[in-house]
């Protein structure tokens, strides 16, 4: 029996609301209960999905596990380590991408990926190779010395991707990986995701992106308003349908146990 690289129990976190946001979301709740009670995880060599709508709690669940924010209840373990106790060994071993991070514009791919490799403690033989090998698999080579300003949207994504593995991390956490792109850069990802997993990484995704999760993920949890509604491999979760069909039931019954 498989031992889960990752394991996430009973996470919740809550935001108070300023009375702007109350005005704008046409609320009198001082808090929003961001992610509530969430369970899953995830083994080594599978691609995770967290499927749910805009505001369902997927980025503030994969700023928990990557330590950026800390949960008000509940606990996850990373490769052996709580987010709650280690944060710094969890950072030496995970990597962390979304739109929400942005590269500094100023600075070069080339510029920016010796410098994270630097703060990372890899040797410059390691970091070179490392360099040229995902530069070549992103197509940045011809781009190393253009500043990040200058770069398509595309591109960024692509530098800001193998920036993000400068250490060669365990698990690899990505928000919306293919948000915005064009398809052949959305392509280049995926095919990236992918070719983690044949590696033996542990790779977790959120996405509202169907098509993503059934072309890479081996399973799947669907998350509502902060909650996991099911989570099992995408197989089970399809339940026979289509999972674009599955999830808008469970998104239905979910809405209408609420009415």
């Amino acid at each position: 029996m498989k031992t889960p690289l990752l394991q996430v129990q009973g996470l919740r976190k809550q935001f108070k609301l300023s009375p702007k946001q109350q005005k704008i979301e046409k609320t009198k709740d001082k808090v929003r209960l961001a992610v509530n009670d969430l369970s899953f995880e995830a083994y080594e060599g599978e691609i995770f999905g967290l499927l749910g709508p805009n505001g369902a709690g997927k980025t503030t669940t994969l700023r928990m596990l990557a330590t950026l924010i800390r949960p008000d209840a509940g606990e996850a373990v990373l490769s052996g380590f709580p987010i709650t106790e280690n944060p710094d060994e969890i950072r030496k071993r995970i990597a962390f991408l979304t739109s929400e991070l942005k590269l500094e514009e100023f600075f070069t791919p080339n510029y920016l990926f010796d410098f994270f490799s630097e703060m990372h403690h890899v040797p410059p033989e390691i970091r070179n190779q490392r360099k040229k090998d995902l530069f070549e698999i992103f197509g940045i080579d011809k781009f190393a010395e253009v500043k990040v300003a200058n770069l398509s949207t595309g591109m960024k994504q692509k530098a800001s991707l193998a920036i993000s593995m400068v250490h060669d991390p365990d698990i690899i956490i990505f928000d919306e990986p293919t948000n915005g792109l064009d398809v052949l850069t959305a392509k280049v990802v995926t095919d990236f995701l992918l070719s983690l997993k044949e590696q033996g990484k542990t790779v977790i995704i959120s996405t509202h992106i169907f098509s993503l999760i059934e072309k890479v993920c081996d399973r799947v949890g669907v998350i509502i308003q902060g909650r996991m509604i099911t989570c099992d491999t995408l197989e089970a979760v399809c339940d026979g349908m289509s999972l674009e069909d599955r999830f808008f039931l469970l998104y239905q019954q979910v809405m209408g146990d609420q009415e």
